[in-house]
């Protein structure tokens, strides 16, 4: 029998492990649609270049390196995701619950086609970077500052909370699209008694300087 201070670490480690489960679910879905792909193909300079969004066409690939969302109050550094030794996508450690992620398997931010980042809404200690994204609404913008020195604009468009079953996985990611921005945390409520929350608050955001 398990001495009575394990249960507080257990019940940690079964929160934990729900948070990173909600975080990579979505993503996880596309990668076994399409046989488990490793890298996402870029699209071809030809599409790139004949896809725009009010008149802004993509920027040239240069990686994030910090997010500031001033209508919530972030002002964040990224961390760069890739997949894990099991083949599932990599999420921020809670040591870095003040970052946000982004995947390195989609487009750069302000690239053709649909960028994807990630972040902790909390951690079993505290609130996270991406407590507040619920609250944004359509007209604020995201701001991507770049390796480049440059800074990619995005517009949001709408935020919308999915249940794992309901996860618009071809509206959150694109090769193909104009330059687009999808956030996500995980949300849609949370079930105490499995300590996992049940779906996924995204906002989407396209690129408008």
């Amino acid at each position: 029998m398990a001495a009575p201070t394990d249960a507080p670490e257990r019940r940690r480690r079964e929160r934990r492990n729900a948070l990173l489960v909600c975080l990579v679910g979505a993503l996880l879905i596309w990668m076994a649609a399409h046989g488990g792909l490793q890298t996402a193909p870029q699209p071809p300079p030809s599409a790139a270049l004949a896809r725009t969004v009010d008149g802004r066409g993509p920027l040239p690939a240069s990686a994030p390196e910090r997010v500031r969302i001033p209508a919530i109050g972030v002002d964040a550094p990224t961390t760069v995701l890739g997949l894990a030794a099991d083949g599932r996508i990599a999420v921020p450690s809670y040591r870095e619950a003040d970052r946000i992620g982004w995947y390195r398997y989609s487009p750069v931010p302000g690239a053709s086609g649909t960028a994807v980042l990630v972040g902790h809404v909390d951690t079993p200690t505290g609130l996270a970077v991406l407590y507040r994204l619920g609250q944004l609404r359509p007209g604020d913008r995201i701001l991507i500052d770049r390796r480049d020195g440059s800074t990619a604009v995005f517009t949001v468009t709408r935020v919308a909370a999915y249940a794992d079953s309901a996860f618009p996985v071809g509206q959150v990611y694109s090769l193909y699209s104009p330059p687009q921005l999808s956030l996500i945390t995980c949300g849609h409520g949370y079930d105490p008694a499995t300590h996992r929350y049940l779906g996924n608050v995204v906002a989407f955001a396209r690129l408008t300087a």
